[in-house]
């Protein structure tokens, strides 16, 4: 398992006077082939999302509208990462803790994954993660 970084990643931005686009190619913008996408929303006031790693997986979260904020530890190293444009996003490497909190009123994260759903992937457990980094 290679051994990367949480980083933020700006994604192109074409600007019109109609309105701006972006987009995301895989493995050219993200580092990863995209094998689901899910979103987060509704999230009430106050509330935390998040709160595990994964063993394999690698994300992309961006806010494609409002703002959050994504609390990401290597297990050495906690960084927050303040979301509030369609064309930034945060890249996530398998085995690094996340959580969002800070949800904004109809806030909307995406989020893009490296594999499909697989509850074994999950870590939920700070203090075996912990132990799994050393």
């Amino acid at each position: 398992m290679k051994n990367e970084e949480a980083k933020l990643i700006q994604l192109p931005k074409i600007y019109d006077d109609r309105g701006n686009l972006s987009f995301i190619e895989a493995q050219r913008h993200i580092p990863f082939s995209i094998k689901r996408a899910y979103w987060i929303y509704d999230v009430p006031g106050g509330e935390r999302r998040g709160g595990h790693a994964f063993r394999e997986g690698s994300e992309f979260l961006i806010a494609l509208s409002g703002s959050f904020d994504v609390h990401v530890d290597n297990g050495s190293c906690v960084s927050c990462h303040s979301l509030n444009r369609s064309y930034m996003g945060v890249y996530i490497p398998p085995m690094t803790w996340r959580s969002i909190d800070n949800f904004s009123t109809n806030s909307f994260c995406l989020v893009l994954a490296s594999t499909l759903y697989n509850e074994s992937d999950y870590l939920y457990d700070y203090p075996e993660f912990e132990r799994l980094k050393k």
